[in-house]
């Protein structure tokens, strides 16, 4: 069977020259994904590291030691590590954790989250790893585990051979499946456009394919996950007038006055709860043991 999906200099392309994934969807709306949280790092923080938020990490460190990640004695490198939320556990369960992270905001939380270990540790690295000289830091297949949540350092399949050439044993990558949920967003796009919102098929699609086609071995999970964040009106006027911006829909006075009227009529305290979610997908590539894992292989 020969056709362009089986064609990865094809996908490559498409990839790179989609303009609606999630980091070009920011960069048109005028966002900075490095710095996209600045802002909102605090209440970004508290989220991360609420009950809800740690049991989040938990399933996803679980899945990974069920297919075979060792964190005792380890060597991780947490990529887009914001503040914390997997470096701390990760280094909690006896990692030694190298921490790259853009965001000086995020950072300052990711070192107070980070002081007080006493298991494993956690190195800060404050500079965007696009930049870092790979080779004279001496990164090159130097990590067991090389982690990747949702970080806008995934932009193409060039991106990912950099992520994957520092790791020896495992790559853990997570992207955006499809259309992301959003409860305020859902609640003024009606009164603010006649437009339906149109389904979604996000990047993930991109990687899990080109992994294929390349001859990875690797275990891919799709989940649809939604979080509950209580933030101040003000917060939540400015995260739904970004998101309608990624959407396309121009933030002129006319919907800038319609979403602020909706939040006094809809919310008339100071805080307002927002769910947001979308479906997710989680891919860890098998560098160093290829075939399938069996606890067995523990024993």
């Amino acid at each position: 069977m020969r056709n362009e999906l089986f064609d990865s200099a094809v996908w490559e392309k498409a990839w790179k020259e989609d303009p609606y994934t999630g980091v070009n969807k920011m960069k048109r709306a005028g966002i900075d994904p490095a710095h996209s949280l600045d802002s909102a790092a605090k209440s970004f923080n508290k989220e991360v590291f609420s009950e809800e938020g740690r049991r989040r990490t938990r399933r996803i460190m679980n899945w990974l030691e069920d297919q075979g990640v060792e964190f005792p004695g380890s060597s991780v490198l947490d990529i887009g590590a914001a503040s914390g939320g997997f470096s701390v556990p990760f280094a909690e369960r006896g990692a030694d954790v190298t921490a790259v992270e853009t965001s000086r905001p995020l950072v300052e939380l990711l070192e107070q989250n980070s002081s007080g270990l006493t298991n494993g540790t956690v190195k800060v690295v404050n500079e965007p790893f696009e930049n870092i000289d790979l080779e004279a830091r001496g990164w090159e297949r130097a990590f067991d585990l090389v982690f990747v949540s949702m970080c806008p350092v995934l932009v193409d399949w060039a991106s990912v051979e950099r992520v994957l050439s520092c790791a020896k044993a495992f790559c853990y990558m997570s992207l955006s499946v499809g259309s992301r949920k959003h409860s305020l967003v859902d609640e003024v796009w009606p009164l603010v456009t006649d437009r339906p919102r149109e389904t979604e098929h996000l990047e993930m699609i991109y990687l899990t394919q080109l992994l294929l086609l390349k001859g990875y071995s690797y275990q891919s999970l799709v989940t649809q996950e939604m979080k509950t964040t209580t933030v101040s009106k003000e917060t939540a006027f400015k995260d739904t007038i970004n998101w309608l911006n990624m959407y396309g829909i121009a933030a002129d006075e006319r919907v800038r006055h319609i979403v602020s009227r909706h939040l006094d009529t809809r919310y008339p305290g100071e805080q307002v709860e927002i769910r947001q979610g979308g479906r997710f997908g989680k891919v860890l590539v098998r560098l160093q043991s290829q075939h399938m894992y069996d606890r067995e292989d523990r024993m």
